[in-house]
Parts: structure tokens; C-alpha cells; sequence
């Protein structure tokens, strides 16, 4: 909302917001969550409220950029013209447009999400009532499971961490590409990008 507000409107709520955005921005989520789990306890609703009020300032400033840019196509222009108010202008024109930005986005942020929740954890300022993979690490090292030659202690919940967070980044990539026409048309899509063989271009000389 906040970057769909920005925007669209520009001028002093654009200045406002993307401030606010700004210092969210720089806010450190490790550090916040540690500071989070000293301060009220070690609980994983401090890290979900931390993760959400830290995680969605990036995706409200990629938003802004795609807003700014709808807002000044030729039918978005005409709608406005005719005296449509900014209201139906944002959820019938603008937001629809955005809106595949938004979920392919949301997709990676999970993957973060995953990886953050799971460093803390194994920090060991996680939830201790709840089974959770950094956890699962965390133990098997202060175990001594490394030294002791136990792999299959470490390595799944390792493997499964790292095919979480890859299968959330390959959905939220195959989503964009999807979602977005417009990125599976040449130099706009470097994952489509291959090069044509020589020997066609030489037989047509």
C-alpha cells in the first residue's frame, strides 16, 4: 500500500513515505531479532512481527518504481481524464498491473524469511518449544556431531533449508516469467537469453 501510495501520487506523499521506507530500510533484521529476543523473550512471534516490519520496506520501493511507471501509460492518462477518481483508478488500473510484481516478490521474500528464521534459531535465540531446522543444527553441533563423524545428524536439516529457500527463489522467478509476458522476450529475460548458432547466419550469407 505504501508503494502504490507513493507512486501514484507523487510530490510530498511520495518524499514522506519513501523517508519511512528509507529508515526501515536500513534497519539490520539479524541484529533486530536478536535485540527482539533479549529484550522480550525468546519467542517466534518476535521474529515473525520483526521479519514483517522489516521485510516489506524493498518490496514497497519495487513497487513505487512499477506504480510510477503504469501511471504514465496512455490508458491510465485517459482514465484520469475522464474524471475518474483516484480510488478506481488504483484498484482497476494500476494495482492489476503491479500486481504480478508483487506475488513473484513475495514468493523470494519467503525465502528470506526461511534463511532468517533459521540463522536465529541457530543462534540459539530462537523459540526452544518449537522444532525448527536451525535448531535441529545448533543442537547437533553443541553435540559435538561434527567432530564425532555424525553427518546424517547435520546434514538434512542443512539440505533442507537450502531446498526450501531454492525452490521458494525458482517458483518466485518461474512466477515473474509467467505472470510478466514481457520478460520472456529476448535481452529482457537473461535466463531465456541463447545465443543463435553461427552456421544458420552463414549459410544464409
Amino acid at each position: 500500500m505504501i508503494g502504490v501510495a507513493a507512486g501514484y501520487f507523487g510530490g510530498r506523499t511520495d518524499g514522506l513515505l519513501m523517508r519511512i521506507t528509507d529508515y526501515f530500510l536500513v534497519i539490520p533484521d539479524i541484529p533486530l531479532m536478536i535485540v527482539a529476543a533479549a529484550v522480550f523473550g525468546q519467542n517466534l512471534a518476535n521474529i515473525v512481527i520483526v521479519i514483517g516490519l522489516v521485510y516489506w520496506a524493498s518490496t514497497a520501493r519495487l513497487i513505487r518504481a512499477q506504480v510510477m511507471s503504469v501511471r504514465q501509460r496512455t490508458f491510465v492518462r485517459r482514465v484520469e481524464a475522464m474524471g475518474a477518481s483516484p480510488l478506481s483508478v488504483l484498484t482497476r488500473h494500476v494495482v492489476p498491473h503491479v500486481m504480478p510484481l508483487l506475488v513473484a516478490n513475495t514468493v523470494l521474500m519467503v525465502a528470506n524469511a526461511i534463511f532468517a528464521e533459521t540463522y536465529i534459531s541457530f543462534l540459539g535465540l530462537g523459540d526452544p518449544s518449537v522444532v525448527s531446522w536451525g535448531r535441529m543444527i545448533q543442537d547437533a553441533l553443541d553435540q559435538g556431531a561434527v567432530l564425532a563423524g555424525a553427518w546424517w545428524v547435520v546434514l538434512p536439516p542443512g539440505l533442507a533449508v537450502t531446498m526450501v529457500v531454492l525452490a521458494a527463489t525458482v517458483a518466485g522467478q518461474g512466477m515473474e516469467d509467467t505472470l510478466n509476458p514481457r520478460l520472456k522476450v529476448g535481452h529482457l529475460a537473461v535466463r531465456r537469453f541463447r545465443v543463435r548458432p553461427l552456421h544458420g547466419r552463414l549459410d544464409r550469407a
